[in-house]
């Protein structure tokens, strides 16, 4: 179901030669090591819940939110494209959505998701979204990407 699409999610995909249980853990573990901390990035690889891991995130040393800003969309793609890339149920699940418009629907996360809860009435007017929907977008780019493999694969 729907609940696949979140960061939280628990499907675990090996991206360089590291094992992840979730696109947060990636994420986080991508922010710490872009930031060039060490110790939070092998906290991000040993924490067991996304919830841990985000509050690890939080603590990274030497942040720059500009540099952080820069890269995040970045990382939130590549973490997500393993993960769906990795389980072929939620990857089905995601093309499944053929094109649909994919956003977070939290009334609380004004970066990743939309801003607005999933019953506002607003949350099917992009231009009253209260929020930038990144998530919703880098899921939609993964999608693409698999779209586009998938495509490859079957005129090979």
């Amino acid at each position: 179901n729907q609940a696949c699409l979140s960061q939280w999610w628990d499907a675990p995909f090996k991206a360089d030669s590291k094992q992840y249980p979730t696109a947060e853990h990636y994420m986080m573990a991508q922010k710490a090591r872009l930031f060039g901390d060490e110790d939070a990035y092998a906290k991000t690889l040993l924490a067991k819940k996304p919830a841990e891991v985000k509050e690890i995130g939080r603590t990274v040393r030497n942040f720059e939110p500009g540099i952080w800003d820069a890269n995040k969309y970045r990382i939130v793609v590549e973490g997500n494209y393993h993960k769906f890339n990795a389980d072929k149920a939620i990857r089905d699940y995601l093309l499944a959505t053929k094109q649909r418009v994919l956003v977070e629907a939290s009334p609380v996360d004004k970066i990743w998701g939309i801003g607005l809860a999933a019953d506002d009435e607003r949350v099917h007017n992009p231009s009253a979204w209260q929020g930038e929907n990144l998530l919703g977008y880098a899921l939609m780019e993964v999608r693409d990407l698999l779209l586009k493999e998938q495509a490859g694969l079957q005129n090979n």
